[in-house]
């Protein structure tokens, strides 16, 4: 700045300056902090790997001196060249004290001696038994390499970096049980492989029957996916979103899906075109054709999408038209085809700021006029059935009167005059006469003159709020309360006749459609959907949860599955009839199920809950059969072993706990507990054998643990590579690296399961997709099979028990897939996918994983 300048004028200028930095520098400082927090974690799961392995190092010190005392040289030798080659401390140490020559070590005459007189004086050397390398020692193992390598023994370092390995000579076995193989003079033998996460660096071993990773080719898996079902409705925060068609079918919507349900023949198809959640619906005139519009979500980098209204064929599943791409904003709130015309124009109002109304000529997809709304929340609006001209709009506090003329609307909006102006006005229709009728949050109907947009008339109908209206044939008229979940039937001029009430387990009326004038179908707030009379009262067709899900687990011998969340719901679904078993509540209000397993017998299930607590249930009588607690904090994994002999409970306290199990899976007593973990179980399986455990955790550890031995930490990983697994869900480990996109900061996978085939397995992951990759996937940008229809993060996957269906559960879309697996088609997947009754033919495409 010049010198000249005024002192008051100048501190204008930086107080300026100071206001357009600030964003700028707390930009920085969230950058910053989130760095520190990882490396926080980082030198967190490191010092615990330390302290470990320093625990190992005091506990094997006299071992190692009987070995030394008895002159067992060999041994000493082999435990170094093991040390070495299961050395995966490497990542807890500074990058210049690592090995950065892969010539194996060999000590012979003078240097066997030095060595075994080195190891008398420093005790410290027993650490090379296992992983526990000090600083010091490996310095000391590079200075004390021999310069000639023509007879070296082959050792394997962990490497970054791949070079092209050779077939190895017949392994020679240690005798501590781990494999040590001998390869021809010059040769190096690759075995290991590291992936990194958010900087970590994680070792997966590369097991003995893979000679050759580099030449390991990763292709699409053999099967592909259909989507068979769709458990669940939208109902507790969609409205008008129930018809009926002529076709028998009811059509409503949850997550990405709109579903046809044939009620009688009981079965669905599906139209999947859009992107992210369907929020609205509207039926042409002809019965025939649907628009659905839908929010507009973002992409994996978290920018936002560009929402649209689908016009599309209910008989062939053709699209005709997509309204509005790049025209509304967030997300399109409701929509209505005009009927005087033979529903030429399409009404659409978005979930902007100013909820824009718009009128479209869709066929030709052109817009005709478009105006601001207003700034607060539009719940519906419709034509005049008798005038395009006219359309009527309601929501908070206000019902407009829109009159459109030479391009542009203008409105006029009601006046409540004397009568007691309501919160919401939530739905409305036209009665045959023309008139307005409006339900409130109040509970009451008030009737709207066509013509002079005044109150003429209100009528007391329901306790609590008025969530729908629908006009029968007859002009007669049915209403559906909240509060009081009652459906009542008005005559035309609005006298009570007939009235119902629901079941209070189903929630509030949300929306009403009459299938002949007597049978009704009810969308409820609990997101189910009611078949019934008022005579005979109502079942339920069609139920879902109605708050997040987590727990999912499939029946060892039939098509049956479990599904729990935080809606504290247990629910036992048929896969074969497509319907809910039985469904029960959890008495404590504060706990909600977030994972579960069925013994192998198939007798009983166990469901682990949000405060440590975990209920064993019988299948048949669906009571308790066991009530426990470990810890206080939320249990993420149960897990039966293979026989049914134990049950592994992984907790967010950092514990494995270990139950032995008899009586068919009705007692339990606690056998131990595993600790070693430095953050929280994520995943875990049992060994084919039941007798070791494989473990994830909440900082990307890969653990093993020897439970039949008592629980113990298997500190040499590498002993596991080898290792049959009975199940598969583990994310991290090297069968599944190749399922990792690069780039992924470690919570983008919520979940995967390995098919009971072991020829491919489901990836769930937190970009509302489905993944179907080859089993086993150790290679990175392994290809894959993409599938859409969840409108939130995937929570969890699980194939059936013979591998004909897979299931995924949507996290708070409340969305179940039942996926039909397909084998290797004869046709080309793009043409198959292309076809007019392709469920997901905008969606499921080969990924490259790039």
């Amino acid at each position: 700045r010049s010198q000249g300048s005024h002192p008051e004028a100048l501190n204008n200028d930086v107080s300026a300056e100071s206001s357009t930095e600030f964003p700028d520098r707390l930009s920085l400082m969230e950058v910053r902090l989130q760095a520190q927090e990882d490396e926080i974690t980082l030198l967190k799961s490191s010092l615990a790997d330390a302290l470990r392995k320093l625990h190992l190092h005091d506990q094997q010190i006299p071992l190692l001196k009987q070995q030394l005392i008895a002159g067992k040289r060999f041994t000493v030798q082999l435990a170094l060249t093991r040390a070495i080659q299961s050395l995966s401390l490497e990542d807890a140490l500074p990058e210049s004290i690592q090995f950065t020559n892969e010539t194996p070590i060999k000590l012979r005459g003078e240097e066997e001696d030095a060595f075994e007189e080195e190891m008398g004086k420093d005790q410290t050397w027993s650490s090379i038994v296992e992983e526990s390398i000090q600083p010091t020692t490996i310095r000391t193992l590079q200075q004390q390499q021999s310069k000639s390598s023509e007879d070296s023994q082959g050792s394997c370092p962990q490497t970054p970096t791949s070079s092209s390995p050779a077939p190895p000579k017949e392994p020679a076995s240690s005798p501590h049980g781990g494999p040590l193989s001998s390869i021809r003079e010059g040769e190096k033998m690759l075995c290991s492989i590291k992936m990194f996460i958010r900087g970590r660096p994680i070792t997966m071993y590369i097991p003995s029957n893979i000679l050759n990773y580099e030449e390991l080719r990763m292709d699409l898996p053999s099967q592909k996916l259909d989507l068979d079902w769709v458990y669940g409705y939208r109902g507790r925060d969609c409205r008008a979103n129930l018809y009926l068609l002529p076709s028998g079918e009811a059509v409503y919507f949850i997550a990405c899906v709109v579903v046809l349900y044939h009620i009688s023949n009981q079965t669905q198809r599906h139209y999947q075109k859009h992107t992210d959640c369907v929020r609205c619906l509207a039926i042409h005139p002809d019965k025939v054709r649907v628009a659905s519009g839908q929010t507009a979500g973002v992409d994996k980098d978290g920018k936002p999408l560009q929402p649209f209204v689908h016009i599309w064929d209910s008989k062939t599943l053709v699209t005709l038209q997509q309204i509005g791409l790049g025209t509304f904003e967030r997300g399109v709130g409701a929509v209505a085809f005009s009927s005087s015309d033979a529903g030429t124009f399409l009404c659409v109002i978005d979930d902007s700021n100013e909820h824009m109304l718009s009128v479209w000529d869709w066929n030709k997809n052109i817009k005709h006029t478009e105006v601001k709304s207003t700034n607060e929340a539009v719940l519906a609006v419709d034509f005049s059935p008798t005038d395009t001209n006219n359309i009527i709009s309601c929501g908070k506090s206000h019902v407009y009167f829109w009159t459109m003329s030479a391009g542009t609307l203008t409105k006029k909006q009601g006046i409540f005059g004397k009568y007691k102006k309501p919160k919401f006005v939530l739905c409305f229709v036209f009665s045959l006469t023309g008139d307005v009728l409006t339900g409130d949050s109040e509970g009451n109907i008030l009737t709207w003159g066509k013509s002079t947009f005044q109150i003429m008339k209100q009528t007391r109908a329901h306790e609590g709020s008025v969530f729908t209206m629908c006009i029968l044939q007859g002009g007669a008229i049915l209403s559906g309360g909240g509060k009081d979940r009652k459906i009542i039937h008005w005559s035309a001029d609005l006298a009570p006749e007939r009235e119902c009430e629901i079941p209070e387990k189903f929630g509030a009326v949300r929306t009403i459609a009459d299938v002949d004038g007597e049978e009704l179908l009810v969308g409820t707030t609990r997101n189910a959907i009611l078949r019934g009379t008022f005579s005979d009262g109502f079942v339920a067709i069609v139920q879902g949860h109605v708050d997040e899900m987590w727990g999912l687990a499939t029946h060892p011998t039939q098509n049956i599955f479990l599904t729990c969340g935080n809606d504290r719901q247990v629910c036992v679904w048929n896969a074969e009839d497509h319907k809910l078993d039985w469904c029960t509540t959890l008495e404590v209000r504060e706990e909600s199920g977030l994972c579960a397993d069925f013994s192998p017998n198939g007798a009983v299930v166990s469901v682990g809950l949000s405060t440590g607590r975990w209920v064993v249930l019988d299948l048949q009588t669906k009571e308790v059969v066991s009530d426990l607690t470990d810890g206080n904090e939320q249990l993420s994994v149960m897990r039966y072993s293979p026989d049914g002999s134990f049950l592994a409970v992984g907790s967010h306290d950092n514990f494995i706990y270990i139950y032995n199990v008899t009586e068919g899976g009705r007692r339990y007593t606690r056998f131990g507990k595993c600790t070693g973990h430095s953050s929280f179980i994520t995943h875990l399986d049992w060994s084919k054998d039941g007798k070791y455990v494989m473990s994830n955790s909440g900082d990307y550890e890969i653990l093993y643990w020897d439970v039949a031995s008592g629980c113990k930490l298997l500190r040499n990983r590498f002993e596991s590579k080898d290792r049959e697994w009975a199940s598969y869900t583990c994310v991290l480990g090297f069968h599944v690296m190749g399922v990792w996109l690069e780039g992924s900061d470690g919570t983008d996978i919520n979940a995967l399961c390995r098919s009971h085939s072991k020829s491919m397995v489901a990836v769930a992951d937190d970009f509302c997709k489905v993944h179907l990759f080859q089993y086993p996937c150790p290679k990175p940008k392994a290809p894959s099979y993409k599938y859409e229809g969840h409108g939130s993060h995937v929570t969890n996957v699980r194939f059936t028990h013979n591998d004909s269906h897979l299931l995924s559960m949507g996290g708070k879309d409340t969305c179940i897939l039942q996926w039909r697996v397909k084998g290797a088609g004869t046709g080309d997947h793009k043409e198959h996918l292309a076809s007019s009754s392709s469920v997901f033919s905008s969606s499921s495409s080969p990924e490259n994983g790039t």
